[in-house]
């Protein structure tokens, strides 16, 4: 088999549709469109929920809830297993995970450290927050966690 013998499956695809091409085939005169209005004009749709000038659905049910998304607290996250491409006793922090590329740097980010993955070197991990077995996998490996942002929060 060559490149130019490929072809799909038969019965797999169906030919176009030719509208418009004399009244003997069944599509033509108006194309399956039906008789003048809205639907049968090119371009000629209404957009989703719209109910005829009616009020739609969408406005005539309340407002209700709270979206925070504007205020929330927005985590970079590595886990504890990558940062056994350090070397020990290093300091790891957001400068350092960046020029490695384990962390992208999305604005205004805070960085967290999960506790995915054994880690077999001692390190001193700079984060603004740490997972419970994130903490307790650095200071088995005998490194050691530094907190690091605003004050009061973890």
């Amino acid at each position: 088999m060559r490149l130019h013998e490929l072809q799909p499956a038969k019965g797999s695809r169906h030919a176009r549709k030719r509208v418009g091409c004399g009244s003997g085939s069944g599509h033509g005169k108006t194309s399956g469109r039906g008789h003048k209005g809205q639907k049968a004009r090119s371009g000629g749709s209404v957009r989703p929920g719209f109910e005829g000038g009616q009020t739609p659905l969408y406005r005539r049910l309340p407002r209700r809830g709270f979206n925070n998304t504007a205020f929330a607290t927005v985590y970079e996250t590595v886990n504890v297993g990558e940062l056994n491409e350090f070397a020990a006793q290093a300091r790891v922090g957001r400068e350092e995970l960046r020029a490695r590329g384990l962390i992208r740097g999305k604005q205004g980010a805070r960085l967290k450290v999960l506790g995915d993955g054994e880690l077999t070197v001692a390190l001193h991990v700079v984060a603004d927050a740490f997972s419970k077995r994130a903490e307790e996998k650095i200071v088995a490996a005998g490194g050691r966690c530094e907190r690091v942002g605003v004050m009061g929060e973890a």
